[in-house]
């Protein structure tokens, strides 16, 4: 995932604010992630607000069935939410973009639909216009293109037909 990808060997891994990244900031464009201080706490909270959104999705989506309209619904606002709130945190010094990729896929396997956001290259659009509102902490613009990604990769032909 991070081959090809200009970062220092000692960053990939490693989150900022840890030994040797404390004072590692970065940004998308003019807007800053979360202060490297606090990247752990933010992922603390990510963490648990993850844990009980996909609770309460394991609830409602039993393992194996086909989700229904407002099921579907609910997992691409939490694909969307989980990699908005990924890219807002910001918390490697590189290559977060496609962990957030990677946090929506997983995600939507898990409820049963393709991994419908491409690794690499990032996806073409508005992708970096959405990205650049998930760092203001404005998650529901991914919820769209997520949609519109979804829908695009479920009518693309199978290659194997």
């Amino acid at each position: 995932m991070m081959r090809g990808l200009d970062a220092k060997a000692d960053y990939v891994g490693a989150f900022r604010g840890e030994p040797g990244l404390e004072w590692v900031q970065v940004r998308v464009g003019d807007i800053y992630g979360v202060a490297s201080d606090e990247v752990s706490s933010a992922l603390h909270d990510f963490e648990r607000r993850l844990q009980s959104a996909v609770a309460l999705l394991d609830e409602a989506v039993a393992p194996g069935s086909e989700p229904n309209a407002g099921q579907l619904g609910a997992i691409i606002e939490l694909c969307a939410w989980a990699h908005a709130e990924w890219v807002r945190i910001h918390p490697f010094a590189n290559g977060n973009g496609r962990t957030a990729r990677l946090w929506a896929n997983s995600l939507a396997m898990r409820y049963g639909l393709p991994p419908f956001v491409r690794l690499r290259p990032r996806p073409d659009g508005t992708y970096g216009i959405v990205s650049r509102k998930a760092m203001l902490g404005d998650w529901e613009a991914t919820v769209a293109l997520f949609g519109e990604l979804l829908a695009d990769f479920l009518e693309e032909p199978d290659p194997d037909i």
